[in-house]
């Protein structure tokens, strides 16, 4: 059979299943090109903290070929690689490292592969490496790079506040933050139950559909995927949403880029036939507080601290550190490579230690927090007549989903003409509506633009 030549910065994973069900390619074939793919660059960018070794890569690619050939077909993604974010705990034997992006891990050793990677393996996808975590814009910023750059066509990433919509976004991919709560987290590192989720990344809504059917175990049949029936959208003001210039100090003229292409988006998508409202109006971030006290922080830290690492520290067989208070110790004791220049602080971590109040004070904080999210949020659909919410890819409406525990998704607009750095759009559903966020990206990638490729 001869290898079919692919181009590993567009083809997405549907179009590999294809090729693999044509018989054109082999998974052995396809994880080749990806490893010559990350010799080619991967030494730049930085993106898998722990490459898989390639020997079993290779191993488990010709089984599963083997299986293809029996006629044996697990999933829709049956063959395919994909990169894990470092939090999700593989294996000693797989030969990767489980860190969650921290020093203090290197060496703790795990017998079991996380309730999701097991998932993934049974459902025949191909573990290629672990993508780095300890990046601005977000913690599966590795995962979103190593997709973007052709290293992989899919990438698993988590998300407390933003750490799956912003390296998304600015990676030009389609992706999804589930429902909070859906997934068994087990053995994997959340920093808190309240606000952490999963999702898929990935170069096409329909690589993230199928994903998203495996990981929730379920098949969206609606006939209406690729149109917009039943959606009702409300865009919300990209003036008012937007990234923080404290956080983000803007280059003259990409603001005004980005609300000329989203609104172009609008004006796209109405000639489509989308029923949508523009502008709908969200309360704020300054709304999500508790009795007017601020709520999110204070949870976060406290769950982290007392809930979070604890239960990933205990995943492990070894482990080197047993607590958060060993992790900023060991930090201190190894700030040559732990904290580096100019990254020489751990503050927030510090911070967390002192977070000791008692559970049922942190439950009337998360129960507050919950009930004004989602009011904020069900109010803005219920009186817009609306069932999405959409906004600038860098705003912060991925805050609103966290505190309400609703999924959002990404999908991309274009790249600033000043650097190329792609930016997007951002859209929230209800909870557990997902099969809407779905729709709306099939039906958007289905008008919009080609996603933005990398120049590499």
């Amino acid at each position: 059979m001869s290898s079919t030549i692919f181009d590993v910065l567009t083809t997405n994973a549907v179009d590999l299943q294809r090729l693999l069900t044509n018989k054109q390619t082999t998974s052995v074939q396809i994880v080749q090109h990806y490893f010559d793919q990350i010799d080619r660059h991967e030494p730049f960018l930085n993106a898998l903290i722990s490459p898989a070794p390639r020997d079993k890569v290779l191993r488990v690619a010709a089984a599963l070929d083997e299986e293809r050939s029996n006629g044996s077909v697990r999933s829709a993604f049956h063959g395919i690689p994909i990169v894990l974010k470092d939090c999700f705990m593989t294996a000693s034997n797989l030969g990767m490292t489980t860190t969650a992006g921290s020093w203090a891990f290197v060496g703790a050793k795990a017998s079991k592969n996380s309730a999701v990677a097991q998932l993934l393996i049974d459902a025949g996808l191909i573990i290629i490496g672990k993508g780095n975590m300890t990046a601005p814009g977000g913690s599966s910023t590795g995962s979103a790079v190593a997709v973007a750059a052709g290293f992989s066509p899919l990438a698993l990433g988590t998300e407390t506040i933003g750490s799956i919509v912003t390296p998304s976004t600015r990676a030009g991919l389609y992706a999804v933050k589930l429902t909070t709560g859906v997934m068994d987290a087990t053995g994997a590192y959340k920093m808190t139950d309240f606000f952490d989720s999963l999702g898929p990344m990935a170069k096409s809504s329909a690589d993230v559909r199928a994903m998203t059917e495996i990981l929730l175990q379920r098949t969206f049949r609606s006939e209406r995927f690729g149109t917009w029936e039943g959606l009702s959208v409300g865009f919300l003001d990209p003036r008012a949403w937007k990234v923080s210039e404290a956080m983000c100090p803007p280059h003259e003229g990409t603001a005004e880029q980005m609300i000329e292409e989203y609104e172009g988006v609008v004006k796209l998508l109405q000639k489509d036939g989308c029923s949508l409202k523009h502008p709908v109006k969200v309360a704020d971030t300054d709304e999500l507080t508790v009795n007017g006290e601020q709520a999110i922080m204070p949870i976060a830290f406290w769950e982290f601290k007392n809930i979070g690492i604890l239960r990933f520290i205990n995943s492990f067989d070894e482990r080197p550190v047993r607590s958060a208070e060993d992790i900023v110790k060991f930090n201190k004791e190894n700030s040559d490579k732990a904290m580096p220049a100019p990254y020489t602080e751990q503050g927030d971590l510090e911070k967390t230690l002192t977070y000791n109040d008692e559970p049922e004070k942190v439950e009337v904080l998360r129960k507050g927090l919950r009930s004004v999210a989602r009011q904020i949020i069900d109010t803005a659909f219920d009186a817009q007549d609306v069932n999405l919410l959409v906004a600038p890819g860098d705003s912060s409406l991925c805050i609103h989903a966290a505190a309400a525990g609703y999924p959002i998704a990404t999908a991309p607009i274009g790249q600033l003409r000043y650097n190329g750095r792609p930016f997007g759009l951002c859209i929230l559903a209800r909870e557990n509506e997902e099969e809407l966020l779905l729709r709306f990206m099939a039906a958007y990638e289905a008008v919009a633009k080609p996603r933005p490729v990398p120049n590499l």
